[in-house]
């Protein structure tokens, strides 16, 4: 029995993972990745698109999972070296190094000396990345309302607290915590 109830939960686990809601997708051409207007030779869009977003469809200035998980982590942490971000989402230095410059060209992030001394200089998130990340959050919590508006609001407290209880045991079990606020929904890690 346990047997079948894990094969069920992995393939569900695999198909949240790849959820457009969470993870939007480049279709038919439309940049989702890193890219950003001013890459292509526009302007950067405007802090009145998230307000925008709330009512419409989210544009093709999307940021990628990769994008959003590391502008995530650096407005969660502050300032980190390429090294630190690799540590934390336990990906190879090169692979952040790639997904970073991405980043960088983007005027997402910068890098800036350690504001403690060392050696390694650091990233940080522009404004202009802050307000990317603003944006695609906006987009994602829209999409995941319309996804969940025919559910009560208990189903919808219940699927945080346990999606919050198992993402804070594997952060226990690999040692890695993703900084959370005082108080956020989930048991907290033991």
């Amino acid at each position: 029995m346990l047997d079948r109830r894990l094969e069920r939960l992995e393939r569900e686990l695999m198909l949240v993972a790849r959820c457009s809601v969470l993870t939007p997708r480049d279709r038919k051409g439309h940049g989702t990745a890193h890219g950003t207007a001013a890459q292509e030779g526009g302007e950067p869009p405007e802090p009145a698109a998230a307000a925008k977003a709330r009512t419409e469809p989210c544009t093709p200035t999307r940021l990628d999972r990769s994008g959003y998980l590391l502008l995530s982590r650096l407005d969660a942490e502050g300032a980190m070296s390429i090294g630190q971000l690799a540590d934390a989402l336990q990906l190879d230095v090169s692979t952040v190094n790639r997904q970073t410059g991405a980043l960088l060209r983007a005027g997402l992030v910068e890098r800036i000396p350690d504001p403690d001394g060392g050696l390694a200089r650091k990233l940080r998130v522009t404004a202009q990345g802050a307000d990317r990340m603003a944006a695609e959050r906006t987009c994602r919590q829209t999409d995941l309302s319309r996804l969940l508006e025919s559910w009560p609001p208990e189903d919808v407290a219940c699927l945080e607290d346990v999606l919050t209880r198992f993402n804070r045991e594997v952060e226990r079990q690999e040692g890695r915590a993703w900084p959370r606020e005082p108080g956020e929904a989930g048991r907290p890690p033991e």
